[in-house]
């Protein structure tokens, strides 16, 4: 009904308005209800070690293997340090809008949705879906071939299944025990790298056992650069931009964990600002940091690093740890990394079947997938979302760095391509904050905006389209269509959506609804109680780590 028809019908328009934005709120199983926006399970730390849960996996421990085989030990390093710029822009704008309406139940799609077109949300929703599936498969794959390096005479099929068996059981537990089963699993993370880095240094300055002292001995010889495609410094740029998209691998999805558990954290005006901020630059020290000594203490040329042409079995850093002779550690990094296979795949699982949850409530996946446990879990979107893994079974007849940078090249522009629509997004969303004079009532405001994230559109559309320029020469079709295959995936879905529904392009900037759920967000966090001064030290130490 518009307001001509509301004003015949002598019904005012304002409540019809009223009434069908909360019936889109509903439409996608959001509630503005004060009991349940009450009903929040994770703390500031269980949604800041999940977002670095899902970023700090096999991308860094074991993908960097296959990078620094590939392309050198600087490329490696370069390459992260400037994806890393890019994912503090794509971590702010989802911060700034997740921060504006913390909803409860909201998504990714479902602000694709409200500020920018329905048949964008609908394809972003279904990308989002597939990437997170495959990165399962990902991390299972990677996880089994962590195992192998203690022994082969068990079959691959085996780690396979024990992988995912146990991500599939702690996603179908309530909310608090899956945030506080991911907290431990990120800590052992956090702890690893503490101890890669310090044991990295010991190695460089000649503290092993074989007190070699490398010093960057491999930066010179074997040589900082592999060439890609020609030689000289094309050849050396090109090595770094193919660095640039390989390592997109070990960041994409890991931005939008804070902001799809936005609708479930405490406190969300505190917390996800924090989260925010303490994501971006532990990224910083973790990725920046490792990425340069892991090239330092493992010769890109090591036969052992993960590649097609060996049957690596070991992270780059297990490599360094057992060739400067110190005992033990080995196995117990080896251990502490396969948890992050667990970790990262059990973030991905959350993720990706709430977002199926969501669509099949809003009709845009079938009904089915809308059931719960009386504890509220979505089981049939958890199994939806966990059944397409068992690609890492794929494994079992194949190399398993074969089938790691399949699932890698996959899920990297599936990732790109969120980026681009998430950008996009938010670029509408604040266009439409300014048109209704409301962009001074952002809770959260983060520097360089709008046109940090012009750069970073351009920049991502620049990877996304160039994504698999390695596999043109030589020709390879495998990688070529795992490289590519989700761009006409993404774009049918689109424009089958498009052509069903009829919807416009875009939304209008005037159209753009940025005040519903504003009203019910303000008085929640009104209610916030301000956080309380640590009483000692070890309480302040604790408050800036978690």
């Amino acid at each position: 009904m518009d307001d001509k028809e509301a004003a015949a019908a002598g019904v005012d328009p304002v409540d019809v308005s009223v009434h069908q934005q909360h019936d889109h709120l509903a439409k996608h199983g959001i509630t503005l209800e004060p009991y349940e926006q009450l009903q929040r399970g994770l703390q500031s730390r269980h949604i800041q070690f999940m977002a670095l849960g899902g970023a700090i996996g096999t991308g860094l421990f074991v993908g960097t293997g296959s990078i620094l085989h590939s392309l050198g030990p600087a490329p490696l390093w370069l390459g992260y340090l400037t994806l890393m710029g890019i994912v503090w822009v794509v971590m702010n704008v989802l911060g700034e809008m997740a921060t504006y309406l913390p909803m409860k139940g909201i998504t990714i799609p479902y602000f694709v949705d409200r500020f920018f077109d329905p048949s964008m949300a609908f394809a972003a929703g279904w990308n989002y879906w597939y990437a997170y599936a495959i990165l399962i498969a990902a991390e299972t794959t990677a996880g089994a071939v962590l195992f192998e390096y203690w022994t082969t005479s068990v079959d691959t099929a085996v780690w396979i299944t024990i992988i995912l068996f146990v991500i599939l059981a702690l996603n179908i537990f309530a909310v608090e025990i899956f945030g506080e089963a991911e907290f431990w699993f990120a800590s052992i993370k956090l702890i690893t790298i503490v101890l890669l880095v310090v044991t990295s240094i010991v190695i460089i300055l000649g503290g092993a056992p074989n007190h070699d002292r490398i010093g960057f001995q491999y930066w010179e010889n074997p040589g900082a650069f592999k060439e890609v495609m020609v030689e000289g410094s094309a050849g050396r740029f090109l090595a770094y931009w193919a660095a640039v998209i390989h390592a997109g691998f070990a960041f994409i999805t890991s931005p939008e964990l804070i902001a799809l558990a936005a609708g479930e954290t405490l406190a969300p005006r505190r917390n996800i600002p924090k989260a925010a901020r303490r994501f971006t630059w532990r990224l910083a020290i973790f990725y920046g940091v490792s990425s340069l000594l892991v090239g330092a203490i493992v010769s890109s040329d090591n036969p052992r690093l993960l590649s097609a042409q060996s049957n690596a079995n070991a992270s780059p850093w297990v490599i360094g740890i057992q060739e400067s002779g110190i005992g033990v550690l080995n196995h117990i990094i080896n251990a502490a990394i396969l948890t992050s296979a667990w970790s990262a795949g059990n973030a991905f699982l959350y993720s990706g079947s709430r977002i199926l949850y969501t669509m099949a409530l809003n009709g845009q996946a079938p009904k089915l997938l809308a059931h719960t446990t009386r504890r509220g879990v979505p089981w049939a979107a958890v199994l939806a979302t966990w059944l397409p893994a068992c690609l890492a079974y794929l494994n079992v007849s194949n190399n398993g760095a074969v089938v790691f940078n399949w699932f890698a090249n996959v899920t990297t522009i599936s990732g790109f391509i969120a980026w681009l629509i998430v950008l996009g997004t938010y670029v509408r969303f604040r266009a439409a904050l300014q048109h209704h004079g409301l962009l001074d009532t952002l809770p959260f405001r983060t520097p360089g905006q709008p046109y940090a994230s012009y750069v970073a559109l351009v920049f991502i559309g620049l990877l996304t389209i160039t994504n698999g320029f390695q596999t043109f020469y030589p020709w390879d079709y495998q990688n070529f269509l795992a490289s590519y295959i989700t761009f006409p995936f993404v774009i049918l879905l689109y424009l089958g959506h498009k052509l069903w529904y009829r919807t416009p392009f875009m939304r209008k900037i005037e159209d753009i609804d940025v005040i519903t759920g504003k009203k019910e967000m303000d008085e929640l966090c009104a209610m916030d109680h301000v956080e309380p001064e640590p009483a000692n030290w070890v309480i302040k130490a604790w408050n800036w780590l978690a």
